[in-house]
């Protein structure tokens, strides 16, 4: 019987194939548990968040919002946002299509026949995702079946089972699968009709394409829907609005300052005097009009939460206040321990102490090292000095203010600068993240040839030319990434912040993570606060993005 089945199986399959099967299989299988881990514990709360912050939701859901808590929070700006989001996935989705296209052009074959099935394997992933969708509701609504009732594991086990089998439910699962099993085997057949090397590669390659194009229209259909329905409301409730006029004007200018930022790069390349200065001056015009055309933000960011700006300028205080001391003076340190001193290796641990110290042990002796008291050490300290002692993490007032008030100064609002609280927690940060940055300075100057520097110096060269010319260039790529993390840390700090607050600083250190904090926690709104943390997440891809376009230009890998 044994035989017989395997002489089956060589006329469908020959064994040099079984064996690829078999691999392949074993490699998935291998996979399995981690892909179902990073679905359980990193997409799935990501794509629940997402649903959590369309809804009015406290303690359990309620109303659908749709963009509501994006537009309470940051205004006409969600629109435009998602506009953008919603282009640039169309923009994504065309740049994969042309190189798709290259690409058979290059191999001289029919590769586009395969976009059949990665069509397939898109409308099942898009079928799985409404799948999600559906049941997420009927999952949530356990917790109001059971109110009445003796809650019971089995209890808990026939509603969650109910929940998964209702006919709604069931039959998108089903779908789903049918789209993924249908994938499969146009998939296969399209394979031995046209084989080649790498065609299932290509195949996700054009589901992506098609998913990436099948997002990009429900975003921008989803967006479009959501301001009309808005602009209808404020209509309906005889409001003035100008949810259109913003959206318009604002996408208009962003998309003529990125033209003239192309028409600039453009000039550079130019041999032509003439050339040169004609889209010189066309991109300044095109910026200049750019920017009185972004001049409506003013008024839309009026419209938004107040507290949500408010700890949106605190968070880049605290970050320019933080990581360019940070990354100098660990640059420093790590320059002077990179010496044939003795006792190098015990300052480097000593230096990388705070950094592995509890945050909150270590945050609570800041606090009352900075305590308002006059007994604390640093009024301590600067009563020895002559100095009168200070509020610290009680004061509200910025530093800038404080300053020209003891020289007797009058200064703008606008020119205060971060409060003195703010301060305190800034030097808390540098001294806990100096250590880290300084091991990781070291690590990049290990890796300097000792070669280019005993050359430069025959040539000549003094220290600070050695240091210049040849150390900090070739230190570029550590120093991107520092910054890098540095900047992103910033926006995400919250621990040491939290500790050490204080009422009394009047949310002068509410940073924009605090801000989420507080909405979540004490105010319960949990769909608001959902909402303000994919803005955060926004903020910090759109930094990351900057950063690497400004920096990671500059960065020399040797």
């Amino acid at each position: 019987m044994k035989e017989n089945t395997q002489g089956w199986l060589e006329r469908i399959i020959p064994g040099g194939k079984q064996r690829k099967i078999r691999e392949m299989l074993t490699g998935y299988l291998m996979i399995l548990p981690a892909t179902f881990l990073i679905f359980l514990f990193g997409i799935f709360p990501i794509g629940f968040a997402m649903y959590v912050s369309v809804h009015k939701w406290r303690l359990k859901r309620t109303n659908y919002l749709g963009l509501e808590n994006y537009t309470d929070a940051v205004g006409s700006l969600a629109y435009i946002g998602l506009f953008a989001l919603a282009i640039g996935t169309l923009v994504g989705a065309f740049l994969l299509f042309r190189q798709l296209r290259s690409q058979a052009r290059e191999q001289g074959k029919q590769l586009r026949i395969f976009a059949v099935p990665g069509l397939i394997y898109a409308v099942g992933t898009v079928s799985f995702m409404r799948w999600t969708i559906l049941l997420l509701p009927e999952v949530l609504d356990i917790a109001d079946k059971i109110v009445s009732m003796v809650k019971t594991r089995a209890l808990f086990r026939r509603l969650l089972a109910e929940a998964f089998f209702t006919p709604h439910v069931f039959y998108a699962l089903l779908l789903s699968l049918a789209f993924f099993a249908a994938a499969v085997v146009v998939g296969e057949l399209f394979r031995r009709k046209w084989p080649f090397t790498g065609s299932a590669k290509l195949m996700i390659q054009y589901g992506l394409m098609w998913l990436a194009a099948a997002v990009g229209v429900g975003l921008f259909w989803f967006t479009y829907s959501e301001a009309s329905r808005a602009y209808l409301e404020a209509i309906q409730q005889g409001t003035d609005t100008d949810i259109w006029a913003q959206i318009i004007t604002i996408s208009s200018g962003l998309i003529l300052v990125l033209a003239a930022w192309f028409v600039w790069k453009s000039a550079n390349t130019d041999v032509s005097n003439r050339s040169f200065i004609l889209k010189l001056l066309g991109a300044v015009l095109l910026a200049g009009g750019g920017w009185l055309l972004i001049a409506e933000l003013p008024i839309v960011i009026a419209a938004g939460d107040k507290d949500i700006w408010s700890g949106l300028v605190i968070t880049i205080f605290y970050s320019l206040g933080t990581v360019p001391f940070q990354l100098a003076f660990s640059l420093f340190l790590a320059i002077l321990l990179f010496q044939k001193i003795r006792g190098s290796e015990i300052f480097r641990i000593l230096f990388f102490l705070p950094y592995v110290t509890p945050a909150v042990a270590s945050a609570a002796v800041f606090k009352q090292l900075f305590g308002a008291r006059p007994q604390s050490l640093i009024n301590q300290l600067l009563s020895f000095l002559g100095i009168e002692s200070q509020r610290w993490l009680q004061e509200s007032n910025g530093i800038f203010s404080l300053i020209a008030e003891n020289a007797g100064v009058q200064i703008p609002g606008w020119m205060e600068g971060p409060s003195l609280a703010l301060i305190v927690i800034m030097i808390y940060s540098i001294w806990v993240f100096v250590g880290y940055d300084t091991v990781i300075y070291l690590a990049g100057l290990g890796n300097i040839s000792t070669e280019l520097i005993e050359a430069a110096e025959i040539d000549g060269a003094n220290r600070w030319q050695v240091f210049r010319q040849i150390i900090f260039p070739l230190l570029s790529p550590t120093t991107y990434f520092l910054s890098l993390i540095a900047i992103i840390g910033t926006f995400k700090a919250f621990n040491h912040i939290w500790i050490m607050r204080h009422e009394l600083s009047l949310g002068s250190v509410n940073t924009f993570s605090v801000t989420i904090f507080l909405e979540f926690f004490e105010k319960i709104r949990y769909g608001y606060a959902s909402a303000l943390a994919f803005v955060l997440f926004a903020i910090i891809l759109a930094l990351t993005v900057l950063n690497n376009r400004i920096q990671g230009s500059r960065v020399f890998y040797g």
